[in-house]
């Protein structure tokens, strides 16, 4: 029959091999990759061609994110900002969401005048087809395990101007961490 000492001495080590067992198991320190980083990501794919998953949200996702984002902004749930990173208010961004341009045309008949119009824009939810996002990313050296922490949402919205050119106009973002927010103005 096993003495108490030798039970004690079995079960401490017993617990140092299990504290062992789980260092051992740890995951690695995470190492910072960047601490900041920005990109754009299609919401609808540019090929129709392509698997459904690829650069794309499924419709009724994609409305559900474009309204999440629009309506916090519009209704100050949330607090927007410009590109500057001053903030901006529901107003500024109806104002955004609908501009107003004076283009000058030419006649098409003789004798080929110029004439001046206005010309009103509206950005709709199918012109939100980007978000930009602004992350922080850290990596698990054992593992290659990567993580982003989100500091920030812009939805992009697609523009074609007064010649007919295409071009992307982030309209506000949204920032989910307010020390970052300072971090920036610094």
């Amino acid at each position: 029959m096993p003495k108490i000492n030798d039970m004690k001495i079995l079960t401490l080590f017993l617990f140092v091999l299990l504290i062992a067992l789980f260092s051992s198991c740890k995951q690695g320190s995470r190492q910072l990759v960047t601490e900041k980083i920005q990109y754009d990501v299609s919401l609808m794919s540019p090929d129709p061609t392509y698997d459904w998953w690829i650069q794309n949200l499924v419709g009724p996702q994609r409305e559900k994110l474009v309204d999440m984002m629009m309506q916090s902004a519009l209704e100050g749930g949330v607090q927007a900002y410009d590109y500057f990173n001053e903030p901006i208010t529901p107003f500024d961004i109806k104002q955004m969401l609908s501009d107003t341009t004076l283009v000058t045309f030419r006649r098409i008949e003789p004798p080929y005048e110029l004439f001046d119009s206005l010309v009103i824009h509206t950005i709709e939810r199918e012109d939100i087809q980007r978000i930009r996002f602004m992350e922080e990313w850290t990596i698990n050296p054992t593992t290659m395990q990567m993580e982003k922490k989100i500091y920030g949402i812009a939805p992009i919205a697609r523009r074609i101007d007064a010649q007919g050119i295409e071009r992307w106009q982030p309209l506000f973002w949204l920032y989910t961490d307010k020390d970052f927010i300072n971090q920036l103005k610094n």
